[in-house]
C-alpha cells in the first residue's frame, strides 16, 4: 500500500488573509517554514504577528488562502499533538505540583513525552514537586514551556516567550529551546526582544501592516538595509550631498551629528575624507534594531515592495 510522503514544510502559508470589521490584520501572507528550523517573527504592535500566530494554531480561521501544518489544517495537526503552543495569556494552576500539571497534560495527548523528560527538557527537574503557584516568573514560564512539550510536538510555537523575564532567566529559557530545536524540532517565536531573534533564529521574518516585508538570516536582513553605520560630526556644516556618496543608503541628522547607513563603509569614508569631513569618525555595524527600524519605519507599500525587491534572495 502506497502512502504519502510527509512534506518537507513543517508550515505553510498561503495567501492567507484576516480581518476584524474594518481593520486587516493580516493581508496576504505567504510563508513557508521547513522541518527543523528555528524561525523568529518580527513586528511591531499591531503589525499582525498574534493575528498570524492564531490562524497556525487553528483559533482562527483565514477570511481567504490557505495554512497547513505538515500538510494537514492546523486543528489535525493540533489534534495528533505534534504542535505545542506556548501563549502569553495564562494563569497558572493552583495547589498542583509541577509534576502533577505536566502530567495531566500528557495523559490528553495519543502519543506523549514522558514527563520526565519534559520536566528536565524544560530544565524543571530540581522542582518538579514544587506547587506551581509557589514558583518564581522565570520557573513558571518554564512550566508553560513544559506543557507545551508535554505531547511530544515536532512544532512549538512560543508568543513573547520572554516577556518580563530578568536576563538570567531569559538565557536559562533560550537554553532550554535549543535543547529542544536542537532534536529537529520547528520552532517558531515571537518577540520584542531582537537580540533573541538575532541570537537564537535560522530565519527572521519581519511582518509590518499584516505583510511580510522581509524574511532572511539576520545578518541578511542587515546587509539589505546597509551594512555599517558611518558616524561623524558635522561641526556646524551641511549634510546636504551625503546621500550621493558612495556606499550610502540613507541618512539620518541628529543635532550636528550625521548617521550614514551605507553598504560599502570603505568607500563612505574614503569619500568623506575627500570631502575632508573626518570629524569623530565612527564605524560600526548595523544592528538588527537598526534594520527593523528600516524596515518597517516608512510607508507600507514602499518597504514592502523594496524589501520584496531587496530580499527576494532571501526568502
Amino acid at each position: 500500500m502506497k502512502t504519502t510522503p510527509e512534506p518537507a514544510s513543517a508550515v505553510h502559508f498561503t495567501g492567507a488573509t484576516k480581518a476584524f470589521g474594518a481593520v486587516r490584520a493580516v493581508a496576504g501572507i505567504d510563508l513557508d517554514i521547513r522541518r527543523g528550523e528555528t524561525v523568529a517573527l518580527l513586528g511591531r504592535n499591531g503589525a499582525g504577528k498574534s493575528t498570524t500566530i492564531s490562524l497556525l494554531l487553528g483559533l482562527n480561521e483565514p477570511d481567504d488562502g490557505t495554512v497547513r501544518l505538515f500538510g494537514d489544517t492546523p486543528a489535525k495537526a493540533v489534534r495528533a499533538g505534534r504542535v505545542g503552543a506556548m501563549l502569553q495569556e495564562g494563569r497558572q494552576v493552583p495547589r498542583v505540583t509541577v509534576r502533577e500539571l505536566v502530567t495531566f497534560v500528557a495523559r490528553t495527548y495519543p502519543n506523549p513525552m514522558p514527563v520526565v523528560e519534559a520536566l528536565e527538557l524544560a530544565g524543571l527537574a530540581t522542582v518538579a514537586d514544587r506547587r506551581v503557584d509557589r514558583l518564581s516568573g522565570g520557573q513558571a514560564q518554564r512550566v508553560r514551556f513544559a506543557v507545551a512539550l508535554a505531547g511530544s510536538p515536532e512544532l512549538i510555537v512560543l508568543d513573547e516567550p520572554t516577556a518580563a523575564l530578568d536576563v538570567e532567566a531569559r538565557q536559562v529559557f533560550w537554553a532550554s529551546m535549543r535543547s529542544y530545536a536542537s532534536r529537529g524540532n520547528t520552532v517558531l517565536f515571537s518577540t520584542h526582544y531582537l537580540e533573541e531573534a538575532d541570537d537564537s533564529a535560522d530565519r527572521i521574518v519581519v511582518i509590518d501592516h499584516g505583510r511580510i516585508v522581509a524574511d532572511g538570516t539576520g545578518d541578511e536582513l542587515k546587509r539589505r538595509v546597509g551594512g555599517s553605520l558611518v558616524s561623524v560630526d558635522l561641526a556646524g556644516g551641511s549634510a546636504e550631498g551625503l546621500a550621493l556618496l558612495p556606499g550610502v543608503v540613507s541618512v539620518d541628522v541628529r543635532g550636528d551629528r550625521a548617521r550614514l547607513r551605507s553598504d560599502d563603509s570603505d568607500a563612505t569614508v574614503v569619500a568623506l575624507a575627500e570631502l575632508g569631513a573626518i570629524r569623530n569618525l565612527e564605524v560600526a555595524p548595523v544592528s538588527l534594531d537598526d534594520a527593523f527600524l528600516a524596515l518597517t519605519g516608512a510607508d507600507p507599500a514602499a518597504t514592502a515592495a523594496a524589501a520584496h525587491g531587496e530580499l527576494e534572495s532571501a526568502r
